[in-house]
């Protein structure tokens, strides 16, 4: 259920009592590189196509990332086609592709017509012996080589030194020397495997810092992205190499939402548009198919969702109580959950939500009876607390749409489906097609329902399946009409049914709210 409250729209970032030992000024200018499009895309599974990584891009314009790395030139004409469309978004961002040791990538990347490329060369001598197969003293006559190629041809170079974090720093001092004397822009740290601490990152940053303009590029495989990242720009580093949701492969990459928050609120260094944050988050989402993990921190769906009942009476009374920022900073909502932890004061909150009026005895009732069900390991939703209290106040319901029979065939070249309803007394048939059973029955439910039917589908996902022949799958959507929303849970054997059930539940829950008259279903 959403929470919302008037107090919360003017809400800012709270105030941090800094340090007097504050390791990084707010006055710093701190950038942020995101490589969703390149890095995020080795993750597993993740496969982006061209208008994807054009709507990414542009969201990632909306929230004023400073360098984009669209991908690898040298991956393939596919790639490059994909390149070539984000640098002709004209974006304020700078469009990079990333390039090996070699100048034919040089060359594939200005076919893509980019403003700039990250050349990885080897710094661990693992990287410099085992897998390049050269010695110390060529890679550092090669770096400078393909430095001054790519300088030549009007390019932004950034220089990685690949596996930066288990190299030998004096080398890597020097190696990072060789590519800014030849003309490089900047040298970029990279912790490749993740497989440093703060403190190895803080003192490889400082040292390549004082050499020039330094990034730093940090993986999450110990859990110490955003760590290493805070450290690296402690120490001099100015542009942080991101994704968005942290993806990328093994653990993924520092994440771009965290590093633009902790760096605001602990240290007042603004890097991005935080309201943009969480569009950023699921537009990403849906293009990769990754589900947001429900505690990731600032984009998960658990970060400003409130279910305990001191800590639901505390935001109520304060929203700052349990929350470090406003969920509006970063373009959320505050919710409040139901389940065996929900006290008065958050059932009293969602049922005002839904205008319900209950005496303070049928609260504490109602409150009592939501433990038990969630003792019983049940999600409480919705449409179970809005029952509970229609039993526990006596008020009956006339439902406004009811699920009178559905089919639906998926076994022809196009899924189809046919539904009954009964709406407001009168009865409506309608059929629908879609990319699956699922899809042609919803397509179907709205036909039925008409125009005035217009709400808006937020999640749709698949909560539970036991196992056994006689296997019930339970179906949870969230649904908004009106500035109000409504979750509900069916289980079925059939997915198909148990996914309409509680569309149409959560429609007649939003549409029994408004009583409005429906008007007839669409010709």
């Amino acid at each position: 259920m959403k929470f919302r409250d008037e107090r919360s729209r003017s809400s800012t970032l709270l105030p941090v009592n800094h340090s007097t030992e504050q390791t990084i000024p707010s006055d710093r200018t701190v950038r942020l590189l995101d490589t969703t499009l390149r890095d995020g895309e080795q993750a597993p599974g993740v496969s982006l196509s061209p208008d994807e990584k054009v709507e990414i891009a542009r969201a990632l314009e909306r929230a004023g990332v400073a360098v984009i790395e669209a991908g690898s030139a040298c991956t393939g004409a596919g790639e490059r086609q994909a390149i070539s469309r984000v640098t002709d978004l004209d974006l304020d961002a700078r469009v990079t592709s990333f390039c090996r040791g070699l100048e034919h990538d040089i060359d594939l990347a200005l076919d893509c017509d980019v403003d700039g490329v990250h050349i990885v060369v080897p710094a661990s001598d693992r990287h410099v012996e085992e897998k390049v197969g050269t010695s110390r003293e060529d890679n550092l006559a090669a770096t400078a080589e393909l430095v001054e190629y790519a300088t030549d041809h009007d390019l932004w170079v950034e220089v990685i030194g690949e596996d930066g974090s288990r190299a030998d720093l004096d080398y890597l001092e020097e190696l990072m020397a060789t590519a800014l004397d030849a003309g490089a822009d900047r040298a970029c740290f990279a912790d490749t495997v993740g497989h440093t601490g703060p403190e190895r990152t803080a003192e490889a940053v400082s040292r390549l810092a004082e050499l020039g303009p330094v990034s730093a590029h940090t993986h999450d495989d110990l859990g110490l992205g955003v760590t290493n990242a805070i450290a690296a720009v402690a120490s001099g580093a100015d542009l942080v190499h991101c994704t968005v949701n942290g993806l990328g492969e093994r653990a993924g990459n520092v994440a771009l939402e965290e590093v633009a928050i902790a760096l605001s609120h602990v240290y007042d260094v603004e890097t991005l548009e935080l309201e943009e944050l969480y569009d950023l988050a699921q537009i990403v989402s849906r293009a990769t198919g990754v589900q947001l993990p429900p505690n990731k921190a600032v984009i998960g769906e658990n970060a400003f969702t409130h279910e305990s009942g001191i800590h639901t009476d505390g935001t109520l009374k304060d929203d700052k109580m349990y929350e470090p920022y406003a969920p509006e900073t970063v373009g959320r909502e505050r919710r409040l959950a139901l389940g065996k932890h929900t006290g008065r004061a958050g059932v009293k909150a969602t049922l005002d939500e839904h205008d319900v009026e209950a005496t303070g005895d049928e609260i504490a009732e109602i409150a009592t009876r939501v433990t038990e069900l969630g003792d019983r390991g049940r999600r409480v939703t919705d449409a179970d607390l809005l029952a509970i209290a229609e039993d526990v106040t006596g008020d009956d319901r006339e439902r406004v749409v009811e699920l009178l029979d559905l089919n639906a065939t998926s076994g022809g070249s196009v899924p189809t489906a046919s539904i009954r309803l009964e709406v407001d007394g009168e009865e409506r048939v309608a059929s629908g097609t879609g990319s699956g059973p699922v899809d042609a029955a919803v397509s179907a439910v709205r036909e039925a329902l008409g125009s005035m039917a217009d709400a808006e589908l937020e999640s749709y996902h698949v909560d539970a399946v036991t196992g056994g022949t006689d296997a019930v799958v339970t179906v949870e959507v969230t649904m908004a009409r009106n500035d109000r929303s409504v979750t509900v849970a069916r289980s079925e054997a059939d997915i198909t049914r148990a996914s309409v059930e509680a569309m149409v539940d959560a429609l007649d829950r939003l549409l029994a709210t408004d009583r409005e008259p429906l008007a007839p279903a669409d010709d």
